[in-house]
């Protein structure tokens, strides 16, 4: 395996990535504010206050993707 091959692979996937992001921007936003709201001040964000929204992402993500591949 070649470094070149590892760095194209690397750069291939952050494309990705912010292809399927775009494809997902409302849900992407909508996760942003709730993580936002749950640790204004000095609040920690505790495991499953946004998971409603970040299951919306994630079904996005996943559905962008299978998109993408066929």
């Amino acid at each position: 395996m070649s470094e070149s091959n590892v760095w194209s692979r690397s750069r291939e996937r952050l494309r990705v990535f912010s292809e399927l992001l775009s494809q997902c921007a409302e849900e992407a936003a909508v996760y942003g504010k709730c993580v936002a709201a749950t640790t204004a001040g000095k609040q920690e964000l505790k495991k499953d206050l946004c998971a409603k929204e970040f299951e919306a992402l994630k079904t996005c993500f996943t559905n962008a993707a299978r998109k993408r591949i066929r």
